[in-house]
């Protein structure tokens, strides 16, 4: 199944450069986007210099929580989303019970 991780941003490059390593480190089964809400400072330069594995998704406005997703989403193609906040750290095989679930029990949404 193929999944996205995507992490919706706003003026958070502190955030991303604290929590990003462990989300790029640990999600190896899943493409990681930043989906980026029209941010000031440099959270898109920050992340295209140290994650080009890392798709970025430039949002033209700052559309807020649920529009910022909604907005990133039309152009990710996946099976799967994990939603992630940028100030969250993940562990190594965080992604694997959600994708057995989803696997095993193929009537499962979120």
């Amino acid at each position: 199944m193929k999944i996205a991780v995507v992490i919706l941003n706003w003026n958070g490059a502190k955030l991303l450069e604290q929590f990003l390593p462990s989300v790029v480190k640990y999600s190896t089964e899943a493409d990681v986007y930043v989906a980026d809400n029209a941010s000031a400072d440099d959270s898109v330069a920050f992340v295209k210099a140290t994650y080009p594995t890392v798709k970025i998704i430039q949002n033209k406005s700052n559309f807020g929580f649920a529009q910022g997703y909604n907005e990133a989403l039309v152009g990710i193609d996946a099976e799967i989303y994990a939603l992630v906040n940028s100030d969250i750290e993940v562990t190594e095989n965080w992604l694997k019970p959600i994708l057995e679930t989803f696997e095993n029990e193929p009537q499962t949404s979120i």
